[in-house]
């Protein structure tokens, strides 16, 4: 079986700027993928290049077996792109864009499928309503619609959840994830991290157009980030070396350790009070997305 996804050598140059610089990647059909890095590391240019709005300088993209540049046709019957902009027709409503949409894949009475997605996506009640009247998170949400209005097998979400409101964004993943159930393979690209967290089986580190990491999110997670032991104290202390090694921030009189076995806990807190800390309260944190991503950026 073939990938959904296949990246193998890609470069683009825009002038001077080199936006990918040789990226390889081939994601599963079926999976949830998330493709995580800060901005201009080269996420959206090459979600350009999958969609065919941007052709690589070298290298090839093959979307569920088809390559982007020489099979375009059926490479973009098998891929839904929802993108990072708001971008949409103002003189039509949800509904009449939907149909537009299913006719330049040349599908005729796609009502029902039209009815269905949004129904899911909570926009029958602006079915009607024009485009340029809708909030920006309904407007996000018929995007998400019009990229799913042919079916394709392969959803490519660059950051679906900007601007959208907690409620939105629930009902949103709760569609997403019941898609992924049924076979679609979703690429997920996104500065909540803790919805990749939630969400992505596996996830691509992008930075400065490469990708510095590629692994399972319970691998990253176990690689790359401790727990975390936070305590408040009465006031500010002197720490010994060793144990100011071990700490992750300090502000005031709140200090937070690094740890990666709960047996440390004792020690890290008999450190404190051997140092004259009084402990008013304390918390621990589990590893999070965020120190794997800080974390992997800052490496060299």
């Amino acid at each position: 079986m073939s990938p959904a996804i296949r990246i193998a050598g890609v470069t683009k140059r825009f002038r001077s700027l080199q936006a990918l610089a040789g990226v390889d990647l081939e994601i599963g059909q079926g999976e949830f993928f998330g493709l995580l890095g800060p901005n201009g590391a080269g996420k959206t240019t090459l979600i350009s290049c999958l969609a065919g709005l941007g052709r690589p300088d070298t290298g090839t993209l093959e979307v569920m077996g088809h390559d982007v540049v020489r099979d375009y046709r059926a490479a973009r019957m098998a891929l839904g792109v929802v993108p990072q902009e708001l971008v949409f027709d103002p003189f039509f409503s949800v509904r009449e864009m939907l149909r537009i949409q299913s006719g330049y894949f040349g599908l005729k009475h796609n009502d029902d499928w039209i009815d269905e997605i949004l129904h899911h996506l909570d926009l029958t009640p602006k079915a009607n309503a024009n485009m340029r009247m809708l909030s920006g998170g309904m407007k996000r949400r018929a995007l998400v619609a019009q990229a799913l209005v042919h079916r394709p097998p392969v959803i490519v979400l660059d950051e679906p959840t900007a601007g959208v409101d907690v409620e939105l964004r629930q009902g949103l993943w709760q569609f997403i994830r019941k898609l992924n159930e049924d076979g679609h393979t979703i690429v997920l690209t996104t500065h909540y991290l803790e919805e990749a967290e939630t969400l992505c089986g596996r996830i691509a580190m992008l930075k400065a157009g490469r990708i510095v990491a590629l692994d399972t999110t319970a691998n990253l997670l176990q690689r790359f980030a401790s727990h975390t032991l936070t305590l408040s104290l009465a006031a500010p202390i002197v720490l010994p070396a060793p144990l100011a090694a071990r700490v992750s921030r300090a502000e005031g009189a709140e200090l937070a350790f690094g740890f990666d076995s709960f047996d440390e806990v004792a020690g890290l807190l008999e450190g404190v009070r051997a140092a004259g800390g009084n402990v008013l309260d304390m918390a621990l944190g589990k590893p999070d997305m965020e120190q794997v991503f800080v974390g992997i950026m800052n490496q060299n």
